[in-house]
């Protein structure tokens, strides 16, 4: 599984410079942006409980990362590359889950903006015997986002029904900025510098 979620620069069009600020913020570009393929990656393949990152700021100098790569792995033996960048320089959201018999590809976000390319869907079916490297290959193209209207009523319909939410729980919320933090946590040179605590060894308020 490998994965790129992209940004041209830390702040872009009228944002307040909050974004830079460690003590507000939290972190850079893997927490604010990156922290949505971390949810995807853990949505596909589960929780990762091997880290290995490089985080840095080399280039912009603020407090908070500009660039993180991280390599997990879970305890089934699935492996996962990311990168979170504020200087790809053009907006790029990617994702690619390599399977035994082909693979499934995101590509892009359908925002206002336009500025991460069409939303699309590659579905990738190999034949290793007869295809020489180059597989079967349909996309989908999605031109609307009914995402919200969807998380909606299903909030709704849990709260009217009194039925347990199915995804995108505070738990997983919580799992998902644990894995952010172990992603830092597992730089040694970012840990100590920034003074990062072990994501193991915190209890939640």
């Amino acid at each position: 599984m490998r994965g790129v979620y992209g940004k041209s620069k830390l702040i872009t069009f009228n944002q307040p410079y909050w974004r830079t600020k460690r003590h507000i913020a939290g972190g850079g570009v893997l927490l604010d942006q990156g922290i949505h393929m971390v949810d995807l990656m853990r949505l596909f393949a589960g929780e990762f409980n091997e880290i290995q990152s490089f985080i840095s700021n080399s280039h912009f100098g603020y407090d908070v990362e500009d660039n993180a790569y991280a390599l997990m792995r879970t305890e089934d033996g699935i492996v996962a590359m990311l990168n979170s960048s504020a200087t790809q320089w053009r907006h790029r959201f990617n994702l690619d889950i390599n399977l035994a018999n082909g693979s499934i590809i995101l590509g892009g976000i359908l925002s206002s903006s336009k500025s991460y390319g069409a939303e699309t869907l590659t579905v990738v079916r190999a034949d290793h015997d007869n295809d020489g490297g180059d597989p079967r290959e349909e996309m989908v193209r999605y031109n609307r986002d009914p995402s919200w209207d969807d998380e909606i009523n299903s909030f709704a319909e849990s709260i009217l029904s009194n039925k347990p939410v199915e995804s995108g729980s505070s738990l997983d919320a919580l799992n998902t900025m644990k894995l952010v933090y172990q992603i830092y946590y597992a730089d040694p040179k970012w840990r100590q510098t920034y003074n990062i605590p072990d994501p193991e060894n915190q209890t939640p308020p």
